[in-house]
């Protein structure tokens, strides 16, 4: 069950823009589609819903080759696609439609998540006189609208504010509950370690790294501290001949190359009466991570 592609590949022309990925999505969560711009993630998801064909490999949802028919997904592409001249409930009722809903339900649906996403008030005005965010979120709704099994989010948080952010952030966990499967493709590597239990990272059409997420940031030891403290401390690091990362206001993030630096630190403060209110040893982000493998290309 769920989604499996195997050896994938597509070219436009001499470009090979997708080389040879495979990944397999088994049960429902969210899976993170990673790379840089031009790496090859909106075509990989073009594919695997249908829109491209692939010139190699497989894509089977639950067990049957991906077709149109034989896939019921929900897309929000990062090209944010609204009509600007058409009132916002004509458009939600045209693209519920095109999913293959009857009118009956596709108004209780639009009904339901215009109110879950705080634009019910919107609902009779035209696309163009909402801002870009409330824009955002009926496109998000055009995505779910229609109860799709396999939803695919690229960019959800793109352009919006810290309220919208945290109403879409609500309605995808609500999703994570309801047993669907997401890919979510984002450039905020923070989003993707909140939501996503496996990851792949793509740079130039290839795979560079994949797995599960607290796997791959485990395989890693220890390069930073995190200190919070009541006092300044460059005088200690510095005799420990540690860099200070960054600094601010008595928070200072502190690379090390082994753990033992850290306590070796955080003795030297304990020794010294230094008010310690917070220390972190902390691994690689996957903001690390995602530079060491592609930051170099």
């Amino acid at each position: 069950m769920g989604l499996t592609i195997k050896n994938v590949s597509k070219s436009y022309g001499d470009k090979k823009v997708v080389d040879n990925i495979s990944l397999e999505i088994s049960k429902p969560g969210v899976y993170g589609l990673l790379g840089t711009n031009g790496a090859g993630k909106t075509t990989t998801i073009r594919m695997l819903l249908g829109i491209l064909k692939k010139d190699e490999g497989e894509i089977t949802w639950n067990g049957k080759e991906v077709e149109r028919k034989h896939v019921n997904f929900g897309y929000l592409p990062e090209e944010r696609g609204v009509y600007p001249k058409v009132n916002v409930y004509t458009q939600l009722m045209y693209f519920a439609k095109l999913k293959g809903m009857k009118e009956e339900k596709a108004d209780e649906a639009i009904k339901y998540w215009m109110k879950r996403l705080e634009v019910e008030e919107y609902m009779n005005m035209t696309a163009e006189k909402l801002s870009k965010g409330n824009q955002q979120k009926i496109q998000f709704i055009t995505a779910v609208v229609h109860d799709p099994e396999l939803i695919v989010l690229d960019e959800p948080f793109s352009g919006l504010d810290p309220v919208n952010t945290e109403i879409i952030r609500n309605v995808i966990l609500e999703l994570i509950k309801k047993g669907k499967y997401i890919i979510m493709s984002a450039h905020q590597m923070s989003v993707v370690e909140e939501f996503c239990t496996d990851i792949l990272i793509l740079n130039k059409g290839k795979t560079v790294l994949q797995g599960n997420l607290k796997q791959i940031k485990d395989s890693y030891k220890a390069n930073k501290i995190y200190i919070s403290t009541k006092q300044d401390i460059k005088e200690y690091v510095n005799e420990l001949n540690l860099n200070i990362y960054l600094e601010k206001d008595n928070e200072y993030e502190i690379d090390i190359k082994e753990e033992e630096q850290g306590y070796k630190l955080f003795n030297e403060l304990a020794k010294n009466n230094v008010q310690v209110e917070k220390f972190e040893i902390r691994k690689p982000s996957l903001h690390d991570i995602f530079i060491e493998k592609v930051g170099e290309q």
